[in-house]
């Protein structure tokens, strides 16, 4: 199994002077959170079959490509055209935009792993950008608000993304407040971009 997470430095405000600094009593805060989520899901890592599930998850998250296919299965349903799938698709990149080159350039939070210390057979990328926020929790919230207007699959959209989202978690390449984070990001621009879509 991987070793356990770094210190509590790893905060996504980083470390602060003063010990009664509020945001570096926060951060810690956060950090500890951080470590306890990652103590507790470390007796599912190297379970077989949560490793494929969860390590299988964080590859299809990755650039979106599980939310664009249901997006364009969507639009051959019944009272939908190509466009939809279309406009569906260009949100998420312009989700992707928001997300990876405007919020995650204000973080440089170190990420808890690495894909080098990936102790399983199973493909996993390296990314580049900050940890925080999760991009691959804010493409699946921000999809699963989306894909669920108008459709009787809305719980399944939601529990798609919640695997999607908490893989990041188990294969160490996101902190859970980074997920959390991102998910809450996610929500707000799905939520966002249904309501313009109405109009």
């Amino acid at each position: 199994m991987m070793s356990a997470s770094p210190p509590p430095d790893a905060s996504p405000a980083g470390s602060a002077s003063g010990a009664h600094d509020p945001l570096s009593a926060a951060a810690q805060q956060i950090a500890r959170f951080d470590s306890a989520v990652d103590r507790w899901w470390e007796m599912l890592r190297g379970r077989k079959l949560v490793d494929r599930v969860m390590y299988g998850a964080s590859d299809v998250g990755e650039f979106s490509q599980i939310w664009h296919v249901l997006g364009a299965i969507r639009a051959l349903g019944p009272r939908r055209e190509a466009a939809d799938a279309l406009r569906f698709s260009a949100l998420m990149a312009l989700e992707s935009l928001i997300v990876n080159q405007g919020v995650k350039r204000l973080f440089a939070r170190r990420r808890p792993g690495t894909a080098a210390e990936n102790p399983t057979r199973h493909r996993l990328r390296q990314p580049i950008t900050s940890s925080f926020p999760s991009g691959h929790a804010s493409a699946a919230f921000c999809a699963a608000v989306v894909l669920s207007r108008g459709s009787r699959l809305g719980p399944v959209y939601r529990l798609a993304a919640a695997i999607v989202a908490v893989s990041r978690i188990h294969v160490r390449l996101h902190h859970a407040s980074d997920v959390i984070a991102g998910a809450a990001v996610g929500e707000a621009i799905g939520r966002l971009a249904s309501r313009l879509m109405r109009r």
